[in-house]
């Protein structure tokens, strides 16, 4: 992996990270003067192509068109531009438009870069706490606060499920079977920053199930949890890349217990039709 490459992707994250932090703001300013965004008060995910969702992915895409214009870009907003090159860039701009719409500061920018070997480098940006954590093939993984120089990070070296901290994401869409399988063996803990909380050792392993993640937001994981030194799958033990959604990652040692513990289990449930009925 060329450090180069990296340090151009970590140079956008950290821009469209600041505009990020100043939409943000801007944002607060017009709902206490009661103009802003209305707060969700449903289940559902936030629809994509929000202003704010569609100027970051515009500025990322200009900057990335003027270095690498042979290259190809898919972002969660503009879809697929085709490129010769070999090299693909994976944008989810704003991952957590929920958050962003409800004032909570812990969205982020995604930034993964694919090659012909495959997911070659990530940066996560969370512009509010204004970290960043990265990682390249073969060059490990890393995380930096504000100005301060970047820290190595990796997995916890936790051998046992019973007891181990999982961050949850979306539970709300998640079985019943799901949640008790995990709950019994486990100390299920609220996913606050996600990747960041598993690869700095805050938690030792991560699951999202129910609502399906898209590529955009998956594209980060191959390479962030690998050079850590953990594991990444779908819930059924498949390349998250390519499985249905849902993700497991974790320290690695842990990983095929987790596995086994929900197998042959629903991991969804129908959480919009519960909406629905609580609304009548």
């Amino acid at each position: 992996m060329d450090r180069a490459l990296l340090d151009f992707a970590i140079e956008l994250v950290e821009e469209a990270g600041g505009l990020a932090a100043r939409r943000f703001a801007d944002a607060g300013v017009r709902g206490r003067r009661g103009t802003g965004t209305r707060r969700r008060t449903d289940a559902a995910p936030a629809p994509a192509g929000t202003p704010v969702d569609v100027e970051l992915e515009s500025l990322l895409r200009s900057r990335i068109g003027a270095r690498f214009p042979e290259d190809a870009v898919l972002g969660e907003e503009s879809g697929l531009h085709e490129g010769t090159s070999g090299r693909r860039w994976v944008l989810d701009p704003l991952n957590g438009t929920t958050l962003f719409i409800q004032r909570v500061p812990t969205f982020s920018v995604l930034l993964a870069v694919e090659d012909e070997h495959g997911p070659a480098a990530a940066v996560v940006g969370y512009p509010m706490s204004d970290e960043l954590v990265y990682a390249g093939r073969g060059l490990g993984c890393w995380h930096q606060v504000g100005g301060a120089p970047p820290t190595q990070v990796s997995v916890q070296d936790t051998g046992r499920v019973r007891g181990a901290l999982v961050g949850m994401l979306n539970p709300l869409s998640w079985s019943e079977e799901l949640l008790l399988a995990l709950h019994r063996e486990t100390f299920l803990v609220p996913w606050e920053k996600g990747s960041l909380d598993l690869v700095t050792g805050r938690c030792d392993a991560l699951v999202i199930a129910g609502y399906p993640m898209s590529y955009e937001d998956l594209a980060v994981l191959p390479v962030l949890v690998g050079e850590a030194g953990g594991r990444v799958t779908d819930l059924h033990g498949n390349d998250v890349l390519t499985g249905d959604g849902s993700v497991l990652a974790s320290n690695g040692r842990l990983h095929d217990e987790l596995l086994g513990l929900v197998a042959a289990i629903p991991h969804g449930r129908d959480f919009r039709a519960l909406r629905e009925r609580a609304d009548r």
